[in-house]
């Protein structure tokens, strides 16, 4: 894992947060530019992902390597869900959807980072 990037990653599922925070708050559903927001989101994480697997082929291995690639599995996987939902729901609970994504993008990349270095 490289700490730069997932800290890029973690502070762009905060900024998606907290962006669908306001927008739920309004009473807003899931509009183009937080969609957009998702996608940027979504390109990090792959590319996080990238990454890792690249390590990962190189010999370096984490000790919990099943819940690591579980991990990187489910991260991968959390802001297309998030895409769908929000936009399948056209209320502000679309909105909330993105909320959870975000926040759970970022403890799961934290995570990640934590089961990388063997803690």
């Amino acid at each position: 894992m490289h700490f730069t990037l997932a800290t890029v990653v973690i502070v762009a599922a905060v900024l998606v947060t907290g962006w669908a925070l306001v927008q739920t708050l309004r009473n807003r559903p899931m509009t183009v530019p937080l969609l957009a927001g998702l996608g940027v989101l979504e390109l990090l994480v792959l590319v996080q992902g990238g990454v890792a697997v690249a390590r990962l082929i190189g010999g370096q291995r984490p000790e919990e390597f099943a819940t690591f690639l579980g991990y990187l599995i489910g991260v991968v996987l959390i802001p297309p869900a998030a895409a769908y939902l929000g936009l399948a729901e056209r209320s502000r609970w679309g909105s909330a959807v993105i909320i959870v994504a975000g926040f759970a993008v970022a403890v799961m990349t934290g995570r990640l980072i934590q089961i990388w270095q063997g803690g």
